[in-house]
């Protein structure tokens, strides 16, 4: 029997080399939504670089925000804004979701050896 998968998952996970910690995550009925949660979170990382974000008058209701991440460096933070706001990664992203393959993209913050993976794929986080 052919089990059918329906929805994509995005997560926002975060590690040190030695363990790994998902900051977030939620699961959503199509792939342009879990690109959309995923750009947000990215945004969100960039401009907050650790510090409290000020309550925001819209809110996609498909998912919480992920937890802020203070970076040491000023290269993560960019790195995510690039790959939110330049259409050439999105739509790198969104052809790896249509073809059943993950959209991972990942950043470093060398001075303290934290990697920031965002990650989206088709099915709910017990396909992986």
């Amino acid at each position: 029997m052919t089990r059918r998968v329906t929805g994509y998952t995005a997560e926002v996970t975060v590690s040190d080399g030695q363990r790994s910690a998902t900051l977030g995550g939620v699961t959503v009925r199509n792939r342009r939504l879990a690109l959309l949660w995923l750009r947000r979170q990215a945004l969100r990382l960039a401009n907050s670089h650790g510090l409290p974000l000020a309550p925001e008058p819209v809110r996609m209701s498909a998912g919480a925000d992920v937890r802020p991440v203070h970076f040491h460096g000023s290269g993560a933070p960019e790195e995510l804004r690039r790959w939110a706001t330049h259409g050439p990664h999105q739509d790198h992203a969104i052809r790896a979701l249509e073809a059943g393959f993950p959209a991972l993209f990942t950043v470093l913050d060398p001075a303290v050896g934290l990697s920031l993976t965002l990650a989206g794929w088709r099915g709910t986080p017990t396909d992986r």
